[in-house]
């Protein structure tokens, strides 16, 4: 051994060589050189990788994680979404503060996206998965109400005590009674949501059922995206959270309208605007054509036209003639002469049809 330790004070390179992993080389001069190969510790390879357990929903991921997830739509990409939802949690201020004739309060924490085989993984059990159909978009919803909010509800709604927390009793399930609370709230939720997007399109969310396995509550597939709002309701001393989430396949055909920029407090509608533009409608000038008859001729007689050539119409003096505004027609009337002028009397109303086309026309 003593050779051993000779050889390798005599020769550097050989010492170096058999250094360990990630150790500083020692070189004759007594200099000290950091090398290019390091371990990395735990934190740097989360950071790394993009995985952190700390980060619940994954909305600030990096590394591997934000290029897998490069995918996902962001929801501010959808101007009006947030516009919607906001609504939403002011409408259900004051229903849910109907429904339990107490002090409710409903924030909303945050709206992410995320994956809809995350979102299942990540529910915390127990808690009840209400499952709901968009009649109008043609797809399905979830909303899940965890077990504090169940709990409190019902203390709530059979005349539990103030300033005292509702009792949890953990390893049983739900029974009757607590189901039927809460797919009351569920409906109350719901009703909400359909008023909230209302204002942008006509959407009703009728209550499929309810469910406490998330494999049973399985409204899309584990890849696809999905937009996630978590809703904050205190009722005093109690009171839980709502989650509400909505695959992008339900919200894909109304994308067009969620992309537009809100503009005001009108929610898409505004008085004014509607006002001046009824007022230039009334001074708009519109052209009218006033059409005796109409004929199909071959195009080689149309060429062969010479000055002179009569033409004969399938009309006579007292037949009546139709006004038109482009290709839509108005009214009829009938021609005659007034002052050593062609005019025509009009001699029928103007259909409720051909004033909704002529508005219409641009």
């Amino acid at each position: 051994m003593a050779d051993t330790d000779t050889a390798l004070i005599d020769d550097p390179e050989l010492a170096q060589a058999s250094a360990p992993l990630g150790a500083e080389p020692v070189h004759g001069d007594g200099e000290r050189q950091q090398t290019a190969e390091r371990i990395l510790n735990q934190d740097e390879i989360d950071s790394l990788l993009g995985f952190d357990l700390a980060d619940d929903d994954g909305s600030d991921s990096t590394g591997v994680r934000a290029i897998i997830n490069s995918a996902l739509v962001s929801y501010e990409r959808l101007p009006m979404l947030e516009i919607v939802f906001d609504r939403l949690v002011r409408l259900m201020t004051t229903s849910l503060r109907n429904f339990t004739s107490d002090n409710v309060e409903v924030s909303l924490d945050n709206i992410s996206s995320i994956r809809f085989g995350d979102y299942l993984n990540s529910i915390p059990l127990p808690a009840i998965l209400a499952v709901f159909r968009a009649q109008e978009l043609d797809n399905y919803g979830l909303l899940t109400v965890d077990s504090n909010l169940i709990y409190s509800i019902v203390d709530v709604l059979l005349g539990g005590r103030r300033g005292t927390a509702a009792m949890r009793i953990e390893g049983r399930p739900y029974t009757t009674i607590e189901r039927v609370l809460v797919q009351r709230m569920v409906e109350v939720v719901l009703a909400d949501a359909k008023a909230a997007f209302e204002p942008l399109t006509p959407v009703t969310f009728n209550l499929d059922r309810l469910e406490t396995n998330p494999r049973f509550a399985a409204i899309a597939r584990p890849a696809n995206a999905a937009i996630l709002v978590k809703l904050r309701i205190d009722m005093e001393d109690r009171g839980g959270r709502i989650e509400l989430l909505l695959p992008y396949a339900t919200l894909e055909p109304i994308r067009k309208m969620l992309l537009q920029q809100f503009m005001g407090e009108k929610f898409g509608r505004d008085n004014i605007w509607e006002g001046h533009l009824a007022t230039e409608l009334w001074t708009t000038q519109l052209d009218v054509r006033v059409v005796l008859d109409e004929q199909k001729i071959a195009l080689s007689k149309v060429l062969n036209m010479r000055v002179g050539e009569t033409l004969m119409l399938n009309a006579t003096a007292d037949s009546p003639v139709e006004l038109r505004a482009g290709n839509i027609p108005l009214t009829q009337g009938r021609m005659g002469r007034r002052n050593h002028h062609i005019a025509v009397r009009v001699d029928a109303p103007l259909s409720p049809a051909a004033r909704k086309a002529v508005i219409s026309q641009p």
